[in-house]
């Protein structure tokens, strides 16, 4: 028999990545799991904030990233699952996204994933790579990943 206790929603609190939580909270609620939502602070956010030809980079104090982050988690959780699910773990972690979900999920005994894919294809998966690709292929349990319902499938 098929036993999930724990299922892992990892978000970046995007549109595209929503789209996988009614697939999370459904199968939390026919299974009775514990629904654990984690958010990735990437820690490679100080490259992305000032890039350009002239300006070095800003560097926002990392307490203050973290601090605007945990606020989001705690909204978007008060937003989106307070009301749909009651057993509920939120996390905030920092470091590589695919990395920290793997991490979290064996430290957590995380039964089931239950990812977004953006469906980036060809060149831009090749050059950015893809989390959940690599959540695919490196998870220590099965992970089940949500296309957004207007993705459209273009041949290779």
């Amino acid at each position: 028999m098929l036993n999930l206790r724990n299922i892992l929603y990892p978000t970046d609190f995007s549109d595209l990545s929503r789209c996988a939580l009614p697939y999370a909270v459904r199968m939390a609620r026919q299974f009775e799991s514990q629904l654990h939502c984690l958010h990735v602070l990437d820690e490679t956010y100080q490259y992305w904030l000032g890039a350009s030809d002239n300006v070095a980079p800003t560097i926002v104090p990392t307490d203050e990233i973290r601090a605007a982050a945990q606020q989001h988690m705690k909204e978007f959780v008060d937003k989106h699952l307070s009301d749909d699910y009651e057993r509920v773990v939120s996390k905030l972690v920092v470091g590589r996204p695919f990395l920290e979900i793997i991490r979290y999920s064996r430290e957590n005994s995380i039964d089931m994933i239950v990812i977004a894919t953006h469906g980036h294809g060809g060149l831009t998966s090749v050059l950015l790579g893809s989390v959940t690709e690599k959540v695919i292929r490196k998870s220590p349990c099965p992970v089940l990943t949500v296309r957004h319902p207007e993705h459209k499938f273009e041949m290779p």
